[in-house]
């Protein structure tokens, strides 16, 4: 007992120390290079959530004195109970179903011509890809003048013998000209994922395809789509998660008019706290519209997954 009791208490090799010293100069120095990140993190993304979060639950006006005073969960009892709130979702889910089909089929479209040997389809990815490169504001300013009585389409209008089209000042078009801009934008970003995931499928698949016996249309539809299922539902997911955030170029185009009839969820986040000074219905009414895209979001993946688990 008093052998073993004496090679237990043996003392560490230096060599050992030494690595152990190393690992905590490098893990300290791990730290110091990450901590600048942390604390933005922590100060401009976490802090400001939580603090909305606390303000969703409170009547807070900038212009009262006051300060932020608690009032439970009257705010959301208020906005649910709100004509505006449900105007807005339904603007806003209808606005993603106007974009969201065509900007998905359209890019698989592009995304196969693009996957083809061509001369010069370098210079045809690079083309539809650009407007993604340009800002939302920039490109909403573009087709706003567009849309103007004297932009192009107003003049090829009156020159097909039509008079002027309120595009963006009627009820019934203005989303849809919105919209139509949107599609435009969206197009580049997604055919370059779905390129991508074209360009993954194995030529495996097509060659037995094509030893089967089967024709150009017959491999689209058993080989193609199949292959780019995942990044249909992934491109989906994602764009209706920016869809349902759209903002800047409603704004810019309409201000959420004429009528409400482009009045986003996100157009009435704005209006609640920077036109009525309501910073709680307006916190409130973001974090509904978080639960929405949550709820959403989560049974994407959840199929996603089940599909995986299937396959």
């Amino acid at each position: 007992m008093v052998v073993e009791t004496l090679r237990s208490a043996r003392p560490v090799p230096r060599s050992s120390k030494r690595l152990s010293r190393m690992q905590r100069h490098i893990a300290l120095t791990g730290m110091i290079f990450v901590a600048p990140a942390v604390i933005y993190v922590l100060i401009f993304n976490i802090f400001p959530v939580i603090y909305a979060f606390y303000l969703s639950f409170t009547n807070y006006n900038p212009l009262d004195r006051q300060g932020p005073q608690l009032q439970g969960l009257d705010n959301y009892r208020a906005i649910l109970a709100s004509d505006q709130f449900w105007n807005a979702l339904r603007v806003t889910t209808l606005y993603t179903i106007e974009v969201l089909p065509p900007s998905i089929i359209l890019a698989i479209a592009l995304a196969l011509l693009a996957n083809k040997p061509l001369r010069g389809i370098g210079l045809f990815r690079a083309m539809f890809y650009l407007p993604r490169i340009v800002s939302l504001a920039a490109v909403s300013l573009i087709w706003l003048w567009l849309y103007s009585d004297h932009g192009i389409l107003s003049y090829l209008a009156s020159f097909f013998g039509g008079g002027v089209i309120g595009w963006l000042t009627s009820p019934a078009l203005a989303l849809s000209a919105v919209a139509v801009m949107r599609i435009w934008k969206s197009l580049g970003g997604n055919m370059v994922l779905f390129l991508a995931a074209l360009q993954g499928i194995p030529q495996d698949l097509y060659e037995a395809a094509a030893i089967d016996g089967a024709g150009r249309w017959a491999k689209t539809l058993h080989v193609t789509l199949p292959g780019l299922r995942p990044m249909i539902v992934y491109v989906t997911t994602i764009n209706i998660v920016y869809l349902f955030q759209s903002f800047s170029e409603l704004y810019i185009m309409t201000q959420g008019g004429p009528v409400e009839s482009t009045t986003t969820v996100n157009i009435l986040i704005y209006n609640q706290a920077f036109q009525y000074n309501q910073l709680g219905q307006a916190s409130a009414t973001a974090f509904l519209l978080f639960a929405v895209i949550f709820i959403f979001a989560f049974f994407n993946i959840r199929l996603i997954s089940a599909r995986r688990t299937a396959s």
